[in-house]
């Protein structure tokens, strides 16, 4: 069973910065972080593969957010930069030992392992 343990949520200025961890117990192929925002669906974020390879962004975060691993850790890191009001959300760390194509890193349903969500906020 694999275990993902989300931190670094809270409240931050317009353009300011917040990096989230996620430690993971527990071997998996693919590593990804999604958003909820209250009213919305959960969408992805970025996503990695721990063997290193192409990442993925969706398009609203692209040259402001940065996923990176440190595999001697098992943890999964999201530096967040220029945040914005929109990026207001739940982030949850999902994790997958499919191994995935990059055309189904994006996908929800591919996820089986998720952790409990850290609170970005972005407020003024």
């Amino acid at each position: 069973q694999v275990q993902l343990v989300e931190a670094g949520g809270g409240l931050v200025q317009p353009g300011g910065s917040l990096r989230l961890s996620c430690a993971a117990a527990g071997r998996t192929y693919v590593v990804a972080w999604f958003r909820q925002a209250p009213g919305k669906e959960r969408e992805i974020v970025a996503a990695t593969r721990w063997s290193g390879g192409s990442t993925y962004y969706t398009n609203s975060v692209k040259g402001r957010f940065t996923i990176s691993r440190d595999n001697t850790k098992n943890t999964v890191f999201l530096q967040m930069n220029g945040l914005r009001p929109e990026d207001t959300a739940l982030y949850y760390c999902a994790a997958t030992n499919t191994h995935l194509i990059q055309s189904s890193l994006s996908r929800l349903s591919e996820y089986e392992y998720w952790g409990q969500g850290t609170q970005v906020t972005v407020s003024s």
